[in-house]
């Protein structure tokens, strides 16, 4: 995980209007939020694992799961996933089976980010740092 210095951090915003400024982007909420907090993710690659750009938030005032719920925005990052290889390959072990591992964990929820990743990610910061602020 590579932490990116930025002016986003700590910056309140209504999340309804920041899903409707970033998704077009293609940002996504990521899976893992809860009522208190969660991350916009933006996929950068999926080369030899995926690259991320994640802009986390907490609920300032409501929760993720109510209208009109208020957010913080905290420090951004780049990170790389990198899942377990040939999952894919095993679909013949029932259906079953494979509904489940494509929900997969991550082997490494903290690989090394390639150098070019980096590069895009803080591009990518700057670009939402102009558009929001």
């Amino acid at each position: 995980m590579i932490p990116v210095s930025s002016n986003l951090e700590n910056k309140v915003f209504p999340l309804y209007e920041l899903e409707k400024q970033l998704k077009p982007l293609g940002y996504v909420i990521g899976g893992n939020w809860d009522f208190q907090e969660g991350s916009f993710d933006y996929k950068m690659s999926d080369e030899g694992g995926y690259q991320f750009v994640r802009i986390p938030f907490e609920a300032e005032e409501g929760s993720l799961d109510s209208p009109g719920v208020i957010v913080r925005l905290g420090n951004p990052f780049i990170l790389t996933h990198v899942f377990q290889a040939g999952v894919e390959n095993h679909s013949d072990n029932g259906v079953i089976q494979g509904a489940f591992n494509q929900f997969q964990s991550p082997v490494d929820e903290d690989a090394d980010v390639p150098e070019r990743y980096v590069e895009k990610g803080k591009r990518l910061i700057e670009q939402i740092e102009h558009l929001l602020l």
